[in-house]
């Protein structure tokens, strides 16, 4: 059925006279309905703002739980105005921001270490290429992950300071053990150490409730720094099981064909 503006004018004079509203009992709803052979189609309640013409204002039928402009006025106050303060800088302790560049000088000293691993077997009269390559890759990865450190030390709107490192050692050589297993348990030695230190930097984000920083943490490190425990591990094991003879030359050899360091 098609309704005329006419129709619908005259159901609207009924529903005055009659003193009839959509809010009156069910009965008297459908009695309508049928009267008129229409068919409505009922909906779920949804929340809809009313509008007081007496007051000349609007009221929510649910209660609001969120006020943007209201709550965001206290974030206001804390934008900081000095040219030198961040602006990111967001629930991101002191403490957090130092332990943060410890750990820059930690990864660039494991680095200036694997660095010079790298030039002693590079040495002509050491001659173990798979070695140097193995200890020059390690360096590199290590340097990467200061410089993620100091990205992340920008993003969280820290101050990276970098601190002083000291001079590694030029010898690699053991009376007992000889040059490649002592660099490799050095090695294994550094990498738990790394560990160590990642490990405090992820307990100062849990003291600080600094969730982003212990995904960080989790995420971009600790997985891998176990992975470069294990692999060096099992190249100590090798070792000592092959003795200071041929093995060791065999070993080199493996090494220079894997392109991965620590």
């Amino acid at each position: 059925m098609i309704l005329s503006s006419s129709s619908s004018s005259s159901i609207g004079l009924k529903a005055s006279h009659s003193s009839f509203s959509f809010s009156s009992s069910a009965s008297a709803f459908n009695a309508l309905n049928n009267s008129n052979g229409l068919s409505f189609v009922r909906y779920p309640k949804r929340n809809v703002v009313v509008f007081d013409s007496k007051e000349g204002s609007k009221k929510s039928t649910s209660e609001i739980v969120f006020e943007p402009f209201e709550e965001v006025k206290k974030e206001l106050l804390l934008v900081p105005t000095v040219p030198q303060a961040s602006l990111a800088r967001q629930k991101y302790t002191d403490q957090s921001e130092a332990a943060i560049n410890e750990q820059i000088n930690v990864e660039y000293n494991v680095s200036y270490v694997y660095h010079a691993m790298y030039a002693y077997f590079d040495r002509d009269n050491v001659a173990l290429k798979g070695f140097a390559k193995f200890f020059k890759d390690s360096s590199e990865e290590e340097r990467q992950h200061a410089e993620k450190l100091m990205q992340y030390q920008n993003k969280r709107g820290g101050k990276v300071r970098l601190q002083s490192m000291l001079m590694p050692w030029s010898e690699f050589d053991h009376s007992e053990k000889g040059d490649a297993l002592y660099a490799m348990e050095l090695a294994l030695s550094l990498e738990k150490l790394n560990n160590e230190k990642l490990l405090n930097l992820h307990t100062i984000g849990n003291e600080n409730n600094d969730v982003h920083l212990v995904d960080f943490v989790e995420s971009e490190f600790l997985t891998e720094q176990v992975e470069a425990i294990k692999k060096i591990s099992e190249y100590v094991a090798q070792l000592r099981r092959v003795g200071r003879g041929h093995g060791v030359w065999n070993l080199d050899q493996m090494l220079l064909q894997d392109a991965v360091g620590a």
